[in-house]
């Protein structure tokens, strides 16, 4: 009887490891890093009516 209590336990484990790892993978995608919103090619206007 304790094998099957440890095989429960152990796939227990497994799974909330699993279901952790899953929800970090997602934390960590919809995270935003900080960007300066400036951009990299910028083009002079001349006064050509706007």
């Amino acid at each position: 009887m304790s094998r099957l209590v440890a095989a429960a336990l152990t796939v227990t484990f497994a799974a909330a490891l699993a279901v952790g790892a899953a929800l970090g993978v997602v934390a960590l995608l919809e995270a935003t890093p900080d960007q300066p919103n400036t951009p990299l090619i910028t083009y002079e206007r001349t006064g050509q009516g706007s």
